[in-house]
C-alpha cells in the first residue's frame, strides 16, 4: 500500500501519532480515517480527523468519535498540552492520500501538487484516468500528465 505523505509530516510527527491512535478506534466502529492533521498556534493544538464511511458521516458519528478519541489522545500521547480536537467529513474536497483512494475516485476531478514539477508545473486539475502501483495518470485541458506516486505533495478531489 503506497501512501502519499504531506511535507513536513515525516517520522514522529504529531500527525502521525494521533493516527496511530484514531485508526484502530476508526476502524473498530467501521470509519475510515482519511486525514489527519495538527496545525500548531501559540494558544493551542489543533487536532483535525476526518473520517468517512458509506453513507457518509453524520454529526452523531463525529461526536460519538471525537468523545472517545479525546480520551485516547489524552492518555496515549504525552506532552501535548492545550489542543482543539476537530473530527468531521472530509467533504467535496477529500484528501486522496493513498494509492487505494485514487483507485476508488478513478474518474473523478482532482487536483493534484508535485515535486518536483513535470514541464515547469508543480498543479494540475484534471481527471484521473489511471491508476498504477507507481503513477497516476490525469487528463486536464485536452492533456494527459503521467505524475510518480513519489512526486505527489498533496492531492484532492475538486469540485465538479
Amino acid at each position: 500500500m503506497s501512501t502519499f505523505s504531506s511535507p513536513g509530516n515525516e517520522g514522529n510527527s504529531l500527525a502521525d501519532k494521533v493516527r496511530a491512535v484514531a485508526e484502530p478506534l476508526c476502524f473498530s466502529e467501521n470509519f475510515e480515517l482519511v486525514h489527519v492533521e495538527c496545525i500548531f498556534s501559540k494558544k493551542e493544538t489543533i487536532i483535525r480527523i476526518y473520517m468517512d464511511k458509506p453513507g457518509g458521516i453524520k454529526i452523531d458519528d463525529c461526536v460519538y468519535v471525537s468523545r472517545q478519541l479525546g480520551d485516547l489522545i489524552d492518555i496515549e500521547i504525552e506532552n501535548l498540552g492545550a489542543y482543539r480536537l476537530e473530527v468531521s467529513s472530509p467533504g467535496i474536497n477529500r484528501p486522496l492520500n493513498k494509492q487505494e483512494d485514487f483507485v476508488r475516485f478513478k474518474g473523478h476531478r482532482v487536483k493534484v501538487e508535485i515535486d518536483p514539477p513535470i514541464d515547469n508545473r508543480r498543479k494540475f486539475t484534471g481527471v484521473i484516468e489511471d491508476v498504477t502501483d507507481e503513477s497516476i495518470v490525469i487528463a486536464y485541458d485536452g492533456n494527459t500528465v503521467n505524475i510518480q506516486s513519489k512526486q505527489i505533495c498533496k492531492a484532492t478531489l475538486a469540485d465538479q
